[in-house]
């Protein structure tokens, strides 16, 4: 097998008004060995993501990771100054100054959190919010600083208030962020809730049940996403297990979450619902079921009852994805925790305006990896500001 070794990276920074010689599309993908490899590999890769570069698919460059990381997920500050990547393997918090060139991750030790999974910054880019399915609670941290400040917890042990935390969302204008409980990291058990906690003080606030089935459902509420530009607030829920897509609306008066069932997958043959994405604008709403393999959109012009439009198929495992900056092309990662099955190693291109998979990125899956998740750099990178060279061997 050839390997793909980074010869010369170089940094320009465009002058204004410079012609881009060439349309490029750069994305952040975290990935891992798949289980038949013999050798355990992490890393992230940027890669040329765009269809009509002449470099798509190309990896440009990587940056490596410790092979029993288990790096999971990566995410932004408000500004995108900053990307966090999330583990499952080790109870560190890595961060990466992408102001600073060459990026470098360093590590943030978060002995209280085991399974670290999603994380979420404040509107005023100063407090961040990392949930922890092992240990079952949510730390909080200077966002300057990167380090951890406070631990939250269940109320009282008795009650299952944030068993198994996995995603979370905030919303400062309420002063909310909620939290979803998902499933033990065995997978010996799994959660029916969602937490609300009070976002300054993190105070654990309500616990409401997120399923159609008596308890214990066990219908794993996975992902949560605050819907842009609704008014009043509403979040979105993917139920993991049951298979179905939620709505939370908050209520101005009583200052409480009410929440009802939007949608179910099983009536389309689809399971395990994972990640949400919407437009700019907030219009749509893009919805992947890992089993086997699909993306939804959503007409999200009314958020409380978004209406479903038309099923993509992706690969099996469809998982994070992302949209192009002109909202063309929706880029879909196919890989879920390396289970088999759910694994597929590609990344799906669908053509939005065609409403059709374009072709698919499999620059990983040909190397025996799986990407874990993507998410596009920073606009002032994609428009030319790293440069890099390949050399195939």
């Amino acid at each position: 097998m050839k390997t793909l070794r980074l010869f010369v990276l170089t940094l320009g920074l465009l002058l204004p008004g410079a012609a881009i010689a060439s349309a490029e599309i750069l994305a952040l993908i975290n990935f891992e060995s798949k289980p038949d490899q013999p050798v355990r590999r992490e890393g992230i890769a940027i890669m040329d993501i765009d269809p009509e570069s002449a470099g798509y698919g190309k990896i440009l460059m990587e940056i490596p990771l410790p092979s029993d990381l288990v790096a999971h997920h990566i995410f932004f500050n408000q500004d995108r100054s900053k990307a966090y990547v999330t583990a499952l393997g080790k109870s560190l918090l890595h961060v990466i100054d992408l102001t600073k060139y060459p990026y470098r991750l360093r590590a943030i030790d978060v002995p209280d959190c085991l399974v670290g999974e999603d994380l979420a910054v404040s509107e005023d880019n100063k407090t961040w919010y990392l949930t922890c399915m092992g240990s079952s609670n949510v730390i909080m941290g200077d966002a300057f600083m990167d380090r951890p400040i406070k631990t939250v917890s269940a109320a009282e042990p008795a009650v299952a208030t944030i068993l198994y935390p996995h995603g979370i969302a905030i919303h400062n204008g309420i002063d909310r962020v909620l939290v979803t409980s998902t499933m033990k990291p065995d997978m010996s058990d799994a959660g029916d809730s969602v937490t609300v906690l009070e976002a300054g003080s993190g105070n654990v606030l309500s616990t409401h049940r997120i399923a159609s089935k008596p308890a214990p459902a066990k219908s794993a509420p996975v992902e949560i996403v605050f819907s842009p530009n609704a008014d009043p607030p509403v979040v979105h829920i993917t139920n993991m297990m049951e298979g179905t897509l939620w709505a939370g609306v908050w209520d101005p008066k009583s200052r409480e979450f009410s929440f009802h069932e939007i949608d179910d997958f099983g009536h389309r043959q689809q399971g395990m619902p994972l990640e949400m994405l919407y437009n700019a604008k907030g219009d749509r709403l893009f919805v992947t079921t890992a089993k086997p393999g699909f993306v939804n959109l959503y007409d999200n012009s009314e958020p409380r009852r978004p209406k479903f439009l038309k099923t993509i198929a992706a690969a099996a495992g469809a998982h994070h994805s992302v949209l192009s900056p002109d909202e063309r092309y929706l880029f879909v990662q196919n890989s879920l925790l390396n289970l088999e099955g759910l694994s597929d190693g590609s990344i799906t291109v669908i053509d939005l305006k065609e409403e059709k998979v374009l072709g698919s990125i499999e620059t990983l899956k040909a190397q025996g990896l799986n990407p874990n998740c993507i998410m596009l750099l920073p606009e002032h990178v994609q428009r030319g500001a790293l440069r890099a060279s390949l050399v195939v061997e």
